[in-house]
């Protein structure tokens, strides 16, 4: 059989998106007073960085058409016992620009033929701010704790001691130890919002080495300056106390309440 006559016999089958019918299920609940554990909220805050910062264009920019900034957060640790939030990552920044043409010089003293490229950058930074209101207390770390013990051991005594004296002491080629490890719940964040308002200058701009239109040149490098403002959750995961007296549904339509 022919490749044609086998592409005509194959079997197409077609499918259609049809309406159907849900029913709510009454979720079922353990009543009483029960003990969980969840993430609980220990602060929300905004914090400000403020960068200045140089970036270094792999080839001559004519003019910055967009950039595109998103915030990547690498650490943030709250240090216990303390209020010190540490906060670490970068600010991703995607530019648009355009290039002078390299291939065909199109360029005369009224217009100037570019190519659109775009760069992508991580701008770090780093801060450490202080919690100044907790909305729920941190559960602070349990510390470790180990104990050295020893056991009496009595000998004789040599040659020139009296004969009913003995030595009393700790054996040193022993060693005893209690130690007790905590695995305490380390606080983590999670980022709510961001805004970036920045400042992007050029600092070695020249004019087109063809002259080109008046007001035209190129630059490689521009220095930004940019004021980061940083929306986020401090959370721990802490054991709590909930309850629950009933599992009935109070919510109803119309027709039921009626």
């Amino acid at each position: 059989m022919s490749d044609i006559n086998k592409k005509n016999n194959e079997c197409k089958v077609t499918s259609t998106q049809n309406e159907c019918e849900s029913h709510p299920h009454h979720p079922h609940i353990t009543l009483g007073k029960i003990i969980t554990k969840v993430p609980v909220v220990l602060a929300e805050l905004t914090l400000q960085v403020n960068l200045d910062a140089f970036i270094d264009f792999p080839e001559p920019v004519l003019e910055i058409k967009d950039a595109k900034k998103h915030i990547k957060l690498t650490q943030c640790r709250l240090l216990l016992p303390t209020n010190k939030l540490f906060v670490k990552g970068f600010v991703r920044k995607n530019i648009q620009y355009a290039s002078p043409s390299k291939e065909i010089d199109h360029s005369t003293s009224r217009s100037v033929a570019s190519d659109l490229h775009s760069f992508t950058v991580d701008v770090p930074f780093q801060c450490v701010t202080e919690i100044k209101h907790f909305l729920t207390p941190p559960v602070l770390p349990i510390i470790n704790k180990r104990s050295e013990f020893d056991f009496l051991v009595s000998k004789s005594l040599p040659t020139g001691f009296p004969e009913k004296d003995e030595f009393q002491s700790s054996d040193l080629s022993q060693f005893h130890q209690e130690s007790t490890q905590h695995y305490n719940e380390i606080p983590f964040c999670e980022l709510i919002s961001s805004k970036i308002i920045e400042w992007d200058e050029a600092i070695d701009r020249e004019h087109l080495p063809n002259g080109g239109p008046l007001g035209e040149g190129f630059f490689t490098k521009i220095e930004e300056k940019m004021v980061v403002d940083i929306t986020l959750k401090v959370l721990q995961n802490q054991q709590i106390r909930v309850s629950s007296t009933t599992n009935d549904d109070h919510h109803c339509d119309c027709d039921e309440c009626s």
